[in-house]
C-alpha cells in the first residue's frame, strides 16, 4: 500500500472515531434530557409528618414550660419555621386528624365527632349497640373516602405512604395510604404500638423507599402523651419532684416519653443523610389540660372552644430550603394540606381553604382563621349542624366563641342531647344557657374575661365574618 493511501486510510478511520465519538455524546446527552424528569422526581421532598396526641400547647420548653423536657422538640423548634400561634380547627382528636389529613374542616369532611350515634336503652356492649357502632363508623369511613386526602393526592406523584399511630378510619389504604399499621378498629389498632413500643416500622418503610428511589410520606400520629400515662418509673420519679400531682406527673412524663421519639425520627433522618431532603412538619390533634386530682382532663381543654383545646404550636423543617424563623402570625391546621402539597410541588385543589404557610405574602394576608367545635358522640352523621356545639374565629387579638344555641338553633334541644347520653343534665342547662364570648388573648391567654357585653359593635363584625365563613 502506498503512503498516501495509509495516509488517507489512517484519516477515515481517525474521522469515523471522531464521528462515532460525536454521536455517542448526542445520545448520551439526550438520555440525560430523557431521564431528566426521573432524576427530578427522584429528588422530590419527603415528608414527616408528626401529630402529638393530647398535648397542652405550653408544654414544652420552647414555649416556656419550666418543667416539662422536650430537647428534642425544642430542636426542631430552633430548626424550623416555628408558629406558636397555631390552632387545629376542632379541639377532638378523630375530627381534628381527619382535617390535618384532608385540609378540609370538619363541617366539609363530615367527620364532626369521635364516636357515631348511641341508642337510647341500647347498650354500647350488647350485640345490637356493637352493630349500630360499626354501620356508623363505616358510614365514618366512607366520608372519608369521598374526600380527597394529602396521602392519595401524593400518589398521583409518585408518592409511596406509610400510616402509623392513631386512624380511626378503617384500614388504612380507606385514607389513601400505599402502606400502613392500621387494620380498622377504633383509634388505630396494631398502629398504635408506634412510639409506645418500637419505631422500627418506620425505619423499614423510608429503606424500602430508598431503595426503589420513591419519595414518601410518613404519617407519625402516636398515641403520646394520649393516655395511659405509662412513662418508665424514673421519668414519673422525676417530676414527682416538680408537682403535687401524680397524675400530672405521669401525663409530664409521657411528654418527655413522646419527645424521646422525635429525637430518635430526626436523628435518623440525619444518620440516613435524609434531613435536607425530607420536610418534617408538626402539629397536636388537640390540647390538654390534666386533672389535678384524677386522671382524665380538666375544663376549658379537649373538647372546648377555649385555647387549651384548640391552640398548638405548628413547625415546618427543611435544612436548606425553609428559612429558620418565627412568626406571630395565627395559623391553622387547615393550612398543612396545601403547604405540603406546595412543598413537593403539587398544585393545591382550589377547594382548599387553607394558605401556604410557606408563602409569607399569603400567611400576612390573612385577617382571620375558624374554627368548629362538636359533641363527642354524633346526633346525626349527614349533617354536621346537628351535632354541632360552637364555632369560633381569632382575629387580631380578638377570639369570638358563639355556641350553637345563640343562634336559636332547633337542632341543640336539650332532648335530643340528652337521648343521645352525650352530657350530663348540668351541663345541658348550662350549654343551653350559653352566651357569646369574646376574649383578648393577647392580653388574657387563659381566657378569662369575657369581653362581649363592653365590644357590642366588634362582636357584632366579627359575628358577621364568622356567618360569612360557615352558618349553619
Amino acid at each position: 500500500m502506498s503512503k498516501d493511501l495509509k495516509r488517507g486510510s489512517s484519516f477515515l478511520r481517525a474521522t469515523s472515531s471522531a464521528t462515532v465519538l460525536w454521536h455517542c455524546v448526542q445520545i448520551v446527552a439526550a438520555t440525560l434530557v430523557t431521564l431528566q424528569p426521573e432524576l427530578v422526581a427522584a429528588k422530590q421532598t419527603n415528608v414527616l409528618l408528626i401529630v402529638s396526641d393530647d398535648h397542652h400547647w405550653a408544654d414544652y420548653g420552647f414555649m416556656g414550660h419550666e418543667h416539662v423536657r422536650t430537647p428534642h422538640l425544642d430542636r426542631l423548634a430552633r430548626e424550623s419555621r416555628l408558629f406558636p400561634r397555631g390552632y387545629v380547627t376542632s379541639s377532638l382528636c378523630c375530627p381534628s386528624l381527619a382535617t390535618i389529613i384532608t385540609g378540609r374542616y370538619p363541617h366539609q369532611h363530615l367527620i364532626t365527632c369521635n364516636d357515631p350515634p348511641e341508642q337510647r336503652g341500647v347498650g354500647r356492649n350488647t350485640p345490637d349497640g356493637r352493630r349500630l357502632f360499626i354501620d356508623g363508623r363505616e358510614r365514618m369511613n366512607v366520608h372519608l373516602e369521598q374526600t380527597p386526602t394529602l396521602p392519595a393526592m401524593l400518589a398521583q406523584s409518585g408518592y409511596e405512604s406509610f400510616q402509623t399511630g392513631k386512624w380511626w378510619q378503617g384500614h388504612f389504604r380507606r385514607g389513601g395510604f400505599t402502606q400502613g399499621m392500621t387494620r380498622g378498629d377504633r383509634h388505630g389498632d396494631e398502629g398504635l404500638s408506634i412510639g409506645r413500643t418500637s419505631m422500627q416500622p418506620i425505619y423499614d418503610f423510608v429503606s424500602h423507599c430508598r431503595n426503589d428511589a420513591k419519595p414518601f410520606l410518613v404519617w407519625y400520629a402516636p398515641m403520646l402523651p394520649h393516655d395511659p400515662h405509662d412513662p418508665s418509673p424514673d421519668i414519673v420519679e422525676h417530676y414527682a419532684q416538680c408537682t403535687q400531682s401524680k397524675h400530672i406527673a405521669r401525663y409530664w412524663g409521657n411528654i418527655e416519653r413522646f419527645d424521646r421519639t422525635v429525637g430518635d425520627l430526626l436523628d435518623f433522618l440525619d444518620r440516613e443523610n435524609l434531613s435536607k431532603e425530607t420536610l418534617v412538619v408538626y402539629v397536636t390533634d388537640n390540647g390538654w389540660i390534666q386533672s389535678m386530682d384524677k386522671p382524665g382532663f380538666a375544663p376549658r381543654s379537649k373538647l372546648s372552644p377555649y385555647d387549651g383545646g384548640l391552640r398548638t404550636p405548628i413547625m415546618l423543617r427543611q435544612p436548606g430550603t425553609i428559612t429558620a424563623g418565627r412568626s406571630e402570625a395565627h395559623v391553622s391546621s387547615i393550612d398543612l394540606a396545601p403547604t405540603i402539597l406546595a412543598a413537593c410541588g403539587i398544585s393545591p385543589p382550589p377547594s382548599l381553604m387553607g394558605v401556604n404557610l410557606l408563602d409569607e405574602s399569603k400567611v400576612t394576608a390573612r385577617e382571620e382563621i375558624f374554627g368548629e367545635c362538636f359533641t363527642h358522640t354524633a346526633i346525626d352523621l349527614e349533617h354536621p349542624e346537628e351535632n354541632l356545639m360552637w364555632r369560633w374565629m381569632v382575629r387580631g387579638q380578638w377570639k369570638l366563641i358563639v355556641p350553637a344555641t345563640a343562634d336559636g338553633n332547633v337542632h341543640q334541644s336539650a332532648a335530643k342531647r340528652w337521648e343521645a347520653r352525650l352530657v350530663d343534665p348540668s351541663s345541658l342547662e348550662k350549654f343551653e344557657n350559653a352566651v357569646v364570648e369574646l376574649y383578648n388573648i393577647a392580653a388574657d391567654p387563659e381566657e378569662k374575661e369575657n369581653c362581649a357585653v363592653s365590644h357590642p359593635d366588634l362582636v357584632s363584625d366579627l359575628r358577621k365574618r364568622l356567618d360569612a365563613w360557615w352558618k349553619p
